[in-house]
């Protein structure tokens, strides 16, 4: 006898499947990811912390699982959901089935669900609470009610590191930069360090006045879940940082947490931007190209001091904001992933421009 999966949306909505990963009953914000790939990445990226994955494409684990591909020490979300998932990886870096993986990582998830119609719930509703349940037997009304209670909080203190880490400049050291971990990838550090960086990552919540004074050419706010607003005590040590003379370089949620520390306001979209193709306008050349997001928030543009920043990129769906520069000088902040694992087309040249204000050239 086969096991049963259900989800249980806030909206009442219920999709019936057969259960992967670990097995039990968990709630979380359900949001949908339009990547094809990239499938470990996301769910490593602790952006996604408190959220379960709609993953639209249809079929998921194909090329399985291996060490390299992790942006973090851990898998972050709490479920994923999927029309098919293959029984086994099929590529020559494969180490591992995912659904192995899932049960390691203690995350939920369901698979033969229609998730196209979930993603078009999501789309026009909204990112909106869910249960995934093992159970045989349940209420959906009282499902419904507990659902309503639940909010991703504390997200940040839940995903930054205890202690400060050194990585290595790759190379010849050219450069020592500091970067507040937020909820911070892999490729952002690496990106940072095969250009001569010597990366100081330093947890979520030390004094701006540890940063400053610690002999630093640069400062890197990286990318991190939940509601921006929420992290009151890091705006203020942000707001430190930004009144210094060090050049600033944000990525995601350290990009709304600068905004917010210079003044800005931010306000949460309706299903934010998930995936590897988000289409991103440069206003200076009226150029597109394509990035990778993942977040549910932006800095709201009417709130936007054109004595403090200018908006420098917009998003082409939706026209949110995607990119500030700053007035202070070398200072400046992208709402999308400036390391981009996702992409082909990887917006780093933002790396080099962040290098140039320190200094350099790599």
């Amino acid at each position: 006898m086969k096991l049963k999966a259900t989800l249980i949306l806030a909206n009442g909505a219920v999709f019936h499947g057969e259960p992967i990963g670990a097995c039990g009953d968990r709630i979380f914000e359900l949001v949908f990811n339009t990547s094809m790939n990239g499938y470990q990445e996301i769910l490593t990226d602790p952006s996604y912390a408190g959220q379960g994955v709609v993953m639209s494409y249809p079929l998921i684990g194909n090329y399985g699982i291996n060490s390299e591909d992790n942006e973090s020490r851990r898998a972050w979300v709490e479920a994923l959901v999927v029309r098919h998932m293959a029984p086994r990886g099929s590529n020559f870096r494969c180490e591992g089935s995912l659904n192995d993986y899932l049960k390691e990582q203690n995350v939920v998830g369901i698979e033969g669900v229609d998730t196209r119609a979930l993603t078009r719930i999501l789309r026009s509703e909204g990112s909106m609470n869910a249960m995934l349940t093992c159970a045989e037997q349940f209420d959906v009304n009282e499902i419904v009610e507990q659902l309503k209670t639940y909010r991703v909080e504390n997200a940040v203190e839940k995903v930054t590191r205890a202690e400060s880490e050194v990585f290595p400049a790759e190379g010849e050291q050219a450069h020592r930069v500091a970067l507040l971990d937020l909820g911070v990838k892999n490729s952002m550090i690496s990106a940072l360090t095969r250009r001569g960086c010597e990366v100081t990552v330093y947890p979520a919540h030390t004094a701006a006045e540890e940063i400053l004074s610690g002999g630093f050419d640069g400062v890197v706010l990286s990318d991190g879940p939940g509601d921006p607003a929420e992290n009151g005590s890091v705006i203020a040590q942000v707001r430190k940082l930004y009144e210094g003379t060090l050049p600033l370089f944000a990525s995601g949620l350290g990009h709304e947490l600068l905004a917010l520390a210079a003044g800005c306001k931010t306000v949460k979209l309706p299903f934010g931007h998930r995936g590897a193709s988000q289409s991103v306008r440069d206003l200076a050349t009226n150029r597109c190209f394509v990035t990778a997001q993942n977040h549910g928030y932006a800095v709201e543009a009417s709130s936007v001091d054109p004595a403090v920043a200018e908006i420098i990129y917009t998003n082409v769906n939706d026209g949110s904001v995607e990119g500030l520069l700053y007035k202070r000088p070398g200072c400046f902040s992208v709402q999308f992933s400036a390391d981009a694992a996702l992409t082909p087309e990887q917006p780093e040249y933002l790396y080099e421009r962040f290098i140039t204000n320190l200094g350099g050239d790599r």
